[in-house]
């Protein structure tokens, strides 16, 4: 998977600087070359010396040597690369990064790259989960950065305990090689949008209408897609699961935030419309919280449908992706239903499942879906929800070579 893979170091100044020598020697029984740029304070911790007798080149440490830079090596440095890895991330460097400060070798190199970048952070616990790191965390992913870590422990200089851990290097290595997987995999290239969860549509500031939806399903199809190389932005209404790896997320309440996010995802080779989105919202939604008023009788609440997600972008004349797929869950006459279903909202495909309460599938971890198109009906057997993801990313790269 590595072999001569490119991957330029970027070491940090912190205490778990000493894992990047073992990180650099299983990058290299794998097949990559590395090269080795360190900040002045990683030296404090390791030095030159040793890293260069793993990575058997130069280790680079200085923005104003006059022999690295007479052919502006820094910038020469960012770009032969086929990946920068910054390992250990520290909170200096993550700022730095996030804020575009370029005062250092490591900081420019990081700006003038035009290549991907993994981090690996690592820090004090306080540090971690300090409101600074956390926006120039938002910022980096935004940005595209990938990141592997912080793992959960002790801490080698303090004795305290908590998230800040840089991941261990198989850890990075697994990362590393995930990465270059994406960029070989059969959805490489290709731009895929996904909705997930519920969308929760208020009555008044505290209550809302809103369906049993967990997430799991949408969320496990964006990490399938991703992982098949696909770039992804998943549009995610409320809901209480972890954002899936190396995909661009957007959150969102109601129905009309949902539309308009998928719409702005647009254009795109696919969508996939996997949400339990509400069909109707409060006309009118309270400013204030709805009180009784002592007759006994409950007050009148007025209904109007939602802008219909699926037939927007299945029926779309112009800008529509190349394969659109929605999702049905029923809890009767199911293929019925999903074929109505498909015809009237220009669907490709649906993907139909049973979420009747004997089903335990609303929530669950496991789902039983059959998948209607205009040429017949496909079951499946009961799956996990990844392996259901799995296999219909499978599907939707065949059909796209097929297309």
């Amino acid at each position: 998977m590595l072999d001569g893979k490119r991957i330029l170091l970027v070491i940090g100044g912190g205490i778990a600087a000493y894992k990047t020598l073992d990180l650099i020697r299983r990058l290299r029984e794998r097949g990559a070359s590395v090269r080795a740029l360190m900040t002045s304070a990683a030296q404090e911790f390791i030095t030159p010396l040793s890293v260069g007798a793993l990575t058997a080149d130069r280790v680079f440490t200085d923005l104003f040597d006059r022999e690295d830079e007479h052919d502006v090596g820094h910038i020469r440095l960012s770009r032969e690369a086929d990946l920068i890895v910054v390992a250990p991330a520290t909170a200096d460097l993550l700022a730095k990064m996030a804020h575009g400060l370029a005062n250092d070798l490591a900081s420019t190199a990081l700006m003038a790259t035009d290549k991907p970048v993994l981090v690996a952070p690592a820090m004090n616990p306080a540090m971690w989960s300090h409101p600074a790191t956390s926006r120039n965390v938002a910022q980096l992913k935004a940005d595209g950065t990938s990141f592997i870590g912080p793992n959960s422990g002790e801490m080698a200089e303090s004795g305290e305990a908590g998230v800040g851990r840089m991941a261990e290097p198989l850890e990075i290595v697994a990362a590393i090689e995930a990465h270059f997987a994406a960029q070989s995999g059969p959805l490489s290239g290709r731009s895929i949008v996904i909705t997930s969860g519920p969308t929760h549509e208020p009555i008044d500031p505290v209550r809302y209408i809103a369906n049993r939806s967990s997430g799991k399903q949408g969320h496990a199809i964006a990490e399938a897609a991703a992982r098949a190389g696909a770039d992804v932005t998943l549009v995610s209404g409320p809901v209480t699961i972890p954002d899936p790896k190396d995909v661009k997320v957007v959150r969102v309440e109601t129905a009309r935030e949902m539309l308009e996010a998928v719409n702005a995802a647009l254009p795109a080779d696919v969508a996939i419309m996997a949400a339990a989105v509400a069909d109707w919202r409060a006309e009118g939604a309270s400013g204030q919280k709805i009180k009784k008023d002592g007759s006994g009788k409950p007050p009148a609440l007025k209904l109007t449908e939602n802008p219909d997600i699926l037939a927007t972008i299945g029926n779309g004349a112009s800008g529509r992706p190349r394969l659109v797929i929605g999702f049905a869950a029923e809890t009767g006459n199911l293929i019925e239903n999903a074929r109505a279903k498909l015809e009237r909202k220009g669907a490709d495909m649906i993907v139909a499942n049973d979420v009747s309460p004997e089903t335990g599938v609303m929530g669950g971890d496991a789902n039983t879906v059959r998948l209607v198109t205009k040429d017949g009906v496909e079951e499946w057997p009961t799956l996990s929800k990844r392996e259901v993801a799995e296999r219909l990313v499978t599907l939707i790269a065949d059909c796209l070579k097929e297309a």
